[in-house]
């Protein structure tokens, strides 16, 4: 039988800005710990990415220095390609989306779908500017809100409430282009009938989850589209710069990025193809999908973040799913698409604009690359927003892998060195603790990869370390500081069996530190045998040890409290937002008429989802006593849908009916913010009845 495939993509990253921290914990990081672990596995598997080079985002940025899109591509492509390099991301090519081979194979997509009738075309009206004679994208038209009254909206769409509306409905639009009112006027664009494709793809959700178990967060977000009806979406628009809509009468129309940028995957695959020397690689891995019996297909698993769900989940299934249809070279669908949520810097959410965060680049120029992947890796946004703090970078470096990690590694090795001249010694009579520490790593791969397996990254990272907290227990319980003195063929039986500890360490922990681990073997004279023997006795009597070194050094407060008085000084403004907000007086009271008009009543979270288009509200629906409500609250970057269900909280029973992002909230739920950021939910005890009045 046939060895199955696995191809494993991250989403394309815009080449119109660096690569910071959060979208490495989000696409890149947990892809590359998953596909590292499973070529130690021995898969046959390849890992491709690349850089999306179309759309507006990055006609913008071009627009903004005066220059060309393609310099702009080519600086940012350049720039994180070696970021991803730096950080040990371990593709199997980086590709671009600007390539001939990418522009052939979105023209294809789009021209099969074309000549088989399934794009509609229909009119609308769009802003034009008439001083440059050029149709203007909704990011290159700005008005106020109908719905809010916000001065910087959108044609289509306003960033603050979250309101979508006709762009006729706009008022004062102005073009950024020029600053004059633009008009509105007809043009044509193609449409893909996403609508067409709903039941199948529910369906093809619902088996995939059913067989291989997707994240509740991935399921929530799909059902929110699902229940609001999938509805055309237009895959032209009127744009220079893109790949070139391939038919009669589309002059100055190019593909919409949303419809290319994933196409990008196959694109990429098929360069690699020609780069190996095999025309057909490409296939293997993405046409296999009815094979004879006895032969494996393709397990396709799409890492992205919580922003390309939709794309991945439903937009780019539904593609595949209508060239399938009419052609026998079928392509592969996602088997998973463990998306995760978002990581924010220092509590607040990275932006480039107001200059909050931190570059990947501008990182390494100033720490070693390991102790970054580990400490995202341990705190990994799985299930719900998560944040960077440099304390906690710190703190991980300092406390786990210097005094755990490092620090077994650091004295087992001197140990032997001073005492058995850097040889493994002999496995004399293992004694039951000797045992019980041998059983344990023979276990701990498989405990590991069952993690991995799961996709749970962040759990597998705690396996793994727990492995080196029991690792010093047994060096300090064994005491060979003593029985080198009292037993020495006892000691050396403990020496053998830490060597062996560390020889597992640095296989199990090379998916996350991969640059250490390479050190520790060069220490150990060995190379990795394959997971699934690193947890036995790979070490014989006698070998030949190296100098030992000392792995993670400590990070030194001053080198933390440099970066911290960084932000302060180039985010004064920070400071001034916090101040600037009206504080409550010190002799302000009320009375306690004021008081009794506030309704504090208990309530049973009975429903949760997130808000479409929205990273910080949820809409959870709740049971009073005999009434049923809708609160929409900004609590989606502390909680998962699932954690809320079923609890008890405190809401403000009697809060005049508010509208955010289009939906009623009858209500608020109570919470509190602690010094970090964090807000908590005020829960009540599960017996308490619903309706209760809190007093």
């Amino acid at each position: 039988m046939s060895k199955e495939k696995i191809l494993v993509t991250s989403a394309l990253p815009y080449a119109n800005g660096p690569i910071h921290l959060g979208h490495l914990s989000g696409a890149y990081l947990p892809a590359d710990i998953y596909v590292r672990y499973k070529r130690l596995k021995g898969a046959d598997i390849i890992y491709i990415c690349g850089s999306d080079e179309h759309g507006v985002p990055i006609t913008i940025t071009a627009d903004k220095e005066g220059v060309k899109p393609k310099e702009i591509i080519d600086r940012y492509h350049t720039i994180n390609k070696e970021a991803f390099e730096k950080f040990g991301m371990s593709f199997d090519i980086y590709s671009r989306t600007s390539l001939p081979l990418h522009h052939e194979t979105a023209k294809e997509f789009f021209l099969e779908f074309y000549n088989r009738g399934i794009l509609k075309e229909k009119k609308s009206l769009q802003f034009y500017d008439e001083k440059v004679k050029m149709f203007l994208p909704d990011r290159y038209v700005e008005g106020t809100c109908p719905n809010c009254g916000n001065e910087e909206a959108r044609s289509d769409e306003c960033e603050n409430c979250g309101a979508l509306y006709n762009p006729s409905e706009l008022k004062n639009p102005k073009s950024k282009i020029t600053g004059q009112t633009p008009v509105l006027k007809e043009t044509s664009h193609w449409f893909f009938p996403l609508g067409d494709y709903q039941s199948k793809l529910e369906k093809y959700i619902n088996e995939m989850n059913e067989k291989y178990g997707w994240k509740e967060n991935v399921l929530q977000y799909c059902r929110g589209w699902f229940k609001d009806g999938l509805k055309d979406r237009a895959v032209t628009r009127d744009l220079d710069w893109g790949v070139k809509v391939p038919i009669k009468n589309a002059e100055g129309k190019v593909i919409y990025v949303w419809f290319d940028a994933v196409l990008g995957y196959i694109s990429a695959t098929k360069e690699l193809s020609e780069k190996s020397g095999k025309k057909n690689l490409w296939k293997e891995y993405w046409q296999n999908k009815n094979l004879p019996a006895g032969q494996a297909g393709t397990k396709y698993i799409a890492f992205i973040g919580k922003d390309n769900v939709v794309f991945h989940c439903i937009v780019f299934p539904a593609m595949l799913m209508a060239w399938n249809e009419g052609n026998n070279d079928k392509y592969v669908l996602p088997q998973n698409v463990p998306a995760n949520e978002f990581l924010n810097f220092e509590g607040k959410k990275f932006s480039k604009s107001r200059n909050w965060g931190i570059d990947v680049i501008d990182f390494l120029k100033v720490f070693p690359v390991d102790p970054l992947r580990y400490t995202l890796a341990a705190n990994l946004p799985e299930t719900r927003d998560t944040d960077f703090y440099w304390k906690e970078f710190q703190l991980r470096n300092n406390s786990e892998l210097a005094d755990i990690l490092g620090n077994f590694i650091n004295r087992t090795f001197t140990f032997v060195q001073k005492n058995f001249d850097s040889k493994v010694p002999v496995n004399g009579k293992p004694e039951k603790i000797d045992k019980e520490m041998l059983k344990l790593l023979e276990a701990s791969p498989s405990k590991i990869s069952a993690c991995f397996e799961k996709y749970k990254i962040k759990d597998g990272v705690f396996e793994a370390m727990d492995l080196a907290r029991a690792c010093n227990k047994y060096f300090n319980d064994s005491e060979p500081w003593r029985t080198i003195k009292s037993d020495r063929e006892k000691c050396g039986t403990t020496l053998n069996i830490c060597l062996q500890a560390i020889f597992t360490l640095a296989e199990v922990f090379s998916p996350v530190i991969p640059f250490s681990s390479e050190k520790i073997f060069g220490m150990l004279n060995s190379k990795p045998t394959g997971w699934d023997d690193c947890g036995k006795e790979n070490l014989k009597a006698g070998h030949q040890l190296n100098k030992p070194e000392i792995i993670f050094p400590k990070i030194e407060d001053e080198m933390i409290e440099e970066q911290t008085a960084k932000l302060n000084n180039e985010r004064p403004e920070a400071n001034q937002a916090l101040a600037s907000q009206p504080a409550a007086k010190k002799d302000e009271t009320i009375t306690i008429d004021d008081f009794f008009k506030v309704q504090l009543k208990v309530a049973e979270i009975i429903h949760a989802e997130k808000v479409e288009k929205s990273d910080k509200l949820m809409k959870l629906k709740i049971q009073l006593d005999n009434e049923e409500r809708q609160i929409i609250a900004g609590i989606a970057k502390h909680y998962s849908p699932e954690e809320l269900l079923n609890k008890k909280v405190v809401v403000v029973a009697n809060l005049k009916t508010a509208k955010l992002m289009g939906l009623e909230s009858q209500g608020m739920v109570l919470a509190v913010e602690d010094e970090t950021g964090k807000i908590n939910v005020l829960t009540v005890d599960k017996s308490v009845k619903n309706g209760t009045r809190a007093k």
